[in-house]
């Protein structure tokens, strides 16, 4: 079983109060969505892994069981081109639950237009595979979000 715990601080709002259909619908897979902090920050890894694929908005960490956890700061963020975003770590790097992986602000991502709520989500996982999934309340950082069974 894989325990995922949330990337950022904030507010857990769940998937279908993402400002996107592909997230909301649960298209990309399961999860849930934090609405976080309106202050700079660092975005941490949900799980124990490998980076399998990082970009400025958004990482995708694989642990051992072969579990892919998308985390995505912030919706079309990948519109503002990195701005804003400081990746710390390398793609391939094994990290730990709780490293940092990318610094950001989400208010200069509101600033630009964009949303800064950040979907975690279960990729290639069924609906009935994660339990106690967290869609309400305050979230800090290293919380858990949802296991993944």
């Amino acid at each position: 079983m894989t325990t995922v715990s949330s990337p950022v601080a904030g507010r857990a709002i769940g998937l279908a109060a993402v400002p996107d259909p592909v997230f909301s619908g649960a298209m990309v897979g399961p999860g849930t969505a934090v609405d976080p902090v309106r202050e700079p920050g660092v975005a941490v890894a949900p799980v124990n892994g490998v980076l399998v694929s990082l970009h400025p908005h958004a990482f995708v960490v694989v642990d051992d069981e072969g579990h892919g956890v998308l985390t995505h700061l912030g919706i079309d963020t990948v519109q503002l081109g990195g701005e804003g975003f400081e990746v710390l770590v390398h793609k391939g790097d094994t990290v730990m639950r709780g490293q940092g992986i990318v610094r950001w602000d989400p208010v200069a991502v509101e600033a630009a237009g964009k949303s800064a709520v950040c979907p975690v989500v279960a990729l290639e996982a069924t609906a009935d595979s994660l339990a106690d999934i967290v869609d309400s309340g305050v979230v800090a950082a290293g919380d858990t979000l949802f296991t993944w069974k």
